[in-house]
């Protein structure tokens, strides 16, 4: 059996995350049982949700063990297989973590799913066309439920899920407006995203200066807001959220460090009838079905062509995993191991 290098956490943060809370291992993978599977992974997805995880600290989610690898999305190939319903050969995406191999009892549901990559890249069942694209689909569909003509805005507007978000709210006839960090990044969100305008966080970089950006780039006001990240950016968009509009919240990294991120002007959530929804996507499962068939449509016919950042060899784990967190991403950050 193959040699299997890993990613455990050693220790946790205090404040920001380092690189010293990783650890780099290898040990033998086991001898398959029936009804295992031996995947070797191509991929590994590497997602902001995955820092809170690291606190041990009341979430929706347990927190990732100390000493154990690090748990993520993975996108690979099955290399040897003592279950009837994969074959050697097959593309495969699951919950392998941050190792190079992974062994997977395949009759536990919802483990292991197969992968059609005649239309659609390995890569993008963990991006575009995977959780964090059904993320964006739940997020606008069900919480924000926008109509044609609408005005939406999302935060983090290049990477995995905003830029899953602009499609399907183009599809839908929105008036789509981002909020991303640099140039370069704006720059992608209007001429290969395909967002209507784009504001620049580092130029704006506090409420006031976000408002009046937001007054320019939606002057018929916001009708619904995908939430990443929280922070002085949501406070702007509350001055300018329309009567009746919706928040979907699905993230908020400028809190991950563990700081208290209060909100300057909550009276706005009564004044303005405000629907302020936080949701996890994998309590969701019902509607993934829909979503990735959607997504997986707009992938393959060109609509949606996503960015990729891709740190190579597990060993680059972790200096890519903060990078992320501090916006050096360029769209989805993967590790590409194969």
């Amino acid at each position: 059996m193959p040699r299997n290098q890993q990613i455990l956490l050693d220790n946790r943060p205090q404040g920001q995350a380092s690189a010293s809370n990783f650890k780099l291992v290898a040990s033998d993978t086991p001898a398959l049982q029936d009804g295992q599977v031996l995947v070797r992974h191509h991929y590994l997805s590497l997602d902001p949700y995955m820092r809170g995880r690291m606190n041990d600290s009341k979430s929706y989610a347990a927190p990732q063990p100390l000493g154990e690898v690090m748990q993520g999305g993975t996108a690979g190939e099955v290399i040897e297989s003592r279950d009837p319903r994969f074959a050697v050969g097959d593309k495969v995406v699951g919950f392998g973590g941050w190792q190079e191999y992974s062994v997977v009892n395949a009759a536990q549901p919802g483990t292991l799913k197969k992968v059609d990559t005649t239309q659609v890249p390995l890569s993008h069942y963990l991006g575009a066309v995977g959780m964090p694209g059904v993320t964006a689909w739940y997020g606008l569909v069900k919480i924000i439920a926008p109509k044609a003509g609408d005005t939406v805005v999302v935060s983090a507007a290049t990477g995995a899920v905003g830029s899953a978000f602009a499609a399907l709210a183009k599809a839908r006839g929105c008036r789509v407006v981002g909020i991303a960090g640099g140039p370069d990044k704006c720059r992608y969100a209007t001429e290969e995203l395909h967002f209507d305008a784009c504001i620049d966080y580092r130029v704006h970089a506090d409420t006031p200066a976000m408002t009046q950006a937001l007054k320019a780039a939606c002057p018929d006001g916001i009708d619904g807001y995908f939430e990443n990240v929280g922070g002085y950016i949501l406070d702007a968009v509350m001055l300018r959220m329309n009567a009746f509009g919706r928040i979907a919240l699905c993230g908020m990294i400028a809190g991950y460090d563990g700081a208290p991120l209060p909100m300057a002007h909550p009276a706005l959530l009564l004044l303005n009838r405000i629907k302020m929804e936080g949701f996890i996507v994998s309590e969701h499962m019902e509607v993934w079905p829909e979503a990735l068939a959607e997504l997986g449509q707009l992938v393959a016919s060109g609509q949606l062509s996503p960015r990729q950042s891709i740190a190579q060899g597990i060993a680059a784990a972790p200096e890519a995993f903060l990078g992320l967190l501090k916006g050096k991403n360029f769209g989805k950050q993967l590790v590409q191991l194969v």
